[in-house]
């Protein structure tokens, strides 16, 4: 008989962990899947500066373990490991991982969305030693530098501008010869006098010293050829793709894959499944606001169990 539980939460990061530790203080006792990278992507960020409470900014790892700790202490019980399929048409709801099967009367989805990176070896090296995917999170780090960032649509437009705040200047990489951003922001872009573009280029290497991100290998997407420029900092914004994979065909989501939640709840379109965190927000993405939205789960799942007499 597999393992049943009142609530499973899949997924961990602040979401996840928040909504546990509301949940467990709630005598639910969570039963939580932390996936392939427990703590999600805060694990591999550096130094985190704008999360409330934490004057001095902490470290990404360390703010997880923080409220992982705080959930467990409450009665969160954790399992390694990632969720590979679930069953939600009919209650209980049915998981699995690694072939064991779990099934509970709710369940909070935090599955998180995972930053689209170039997959170069050199990128990855340098990743929180200047090579970045969030503007907002690590943008305040490079201040009085040169700084570059891939993309091509708005979201990049908005990297590019946030980012001007603190560099000298910000080259604009795009392997195209026009942006693909709305035209407002192509304007705001173009009338930035810290902004330059670097047209038709790609991203071939990026260089350091091992310690640090020194400059970029850039290569030509019309003639081939390769060129070295100096910057501290790289910005990746090409996108976010929503962990949901699992979930298609069974939750209703947009046309890139975000689930859809009821708002101003966290309700999905299955009734006794939740959203929270960036599996559901393609807007804000932050640790503050997946926190927030975990917290929200967590009370619109008790709520919704305790409709149903399951206390």
């Amino acid at each position: 008989m597999p393992q049943h539980e009142k609530l499973a939460i899949i997924g961990s990061g602040p979401a996840g962990y928040t909504a546990a530790l509301y949940a467990a203080r709630a005598n639910l006792s969570p039963l939580l899947f932390e996936g392939m990278q427990p703590g999600g992507q805060l694990t591999i960020t550096t130094e985190v500066e704008n999360y409330p409470g934490f004057v001095e900014g902490v470290m990404g790892p360390e703010l997880m373990e923080r409220m992982k700790g705080q959930a467990e202490r409450f009665g969160t019980r954790f399992i390694p490991g990632e969720v590979t399929r679930v069953d939600l048409s009919g209650r209980p709801f049915r998981l699995w991982s690694e072939d064991v099967e779990t099934t509970a009367d709710a369940v909070i989805v935090a599955t998180g969305a995972s930053a689209k990176w170039l997959g170069l070896p050199s990128e990855k090296a340098y990743q929180g030693k200047g090579v970045s995917a969030c503007a907002t999170c690590d943008g305040f780090f490079f201040r009085g530098v040169e700084v570059a960032v891939v993309g091509g649509g708005d979201t990049a437009v908005e990297e590019a501008t946030f980012l001007t705040k603190y560099a000298t200047k910000v080259f604009f990489i795009h392997r195209r010869g026009e942006l693909r951003a709305s035209k407002v922001m192509r304007e705001r872009a173009r009338k930035n006098p810290k902004i330059e573009f670097v047209w038709n280029a790609v991203v071939g290497e990026v260089l350091g010293d091992g310690k640090a991100m020194t400059g970029l290998r850039l290569k030509s997407t019309q003639d081939g050829r390769t060129w070295e420029m100096k910057a501290q900092g790289l910005f990746l914004a090409i996108g976010h793709e929503p962990n949901t994979g699992i979930f298609k065909g069974q939750l209703d989501m947009n046309e890139v894959g975000y689930l859809n939640v009821q708002a101003p709840t966290t309700r999905t379109s299955r009734e006794g499944v939740f959203a929270s965190g960036d599996v559901a927000d393609p807007t804000y993405r932050q640790a503050v606001t997946a926190a927030g939205s975990g917290c929200a789960a967590a009370i619109d799942a008790e709520r919704w169990l305790g409709d149903q007499g399951i206390h």
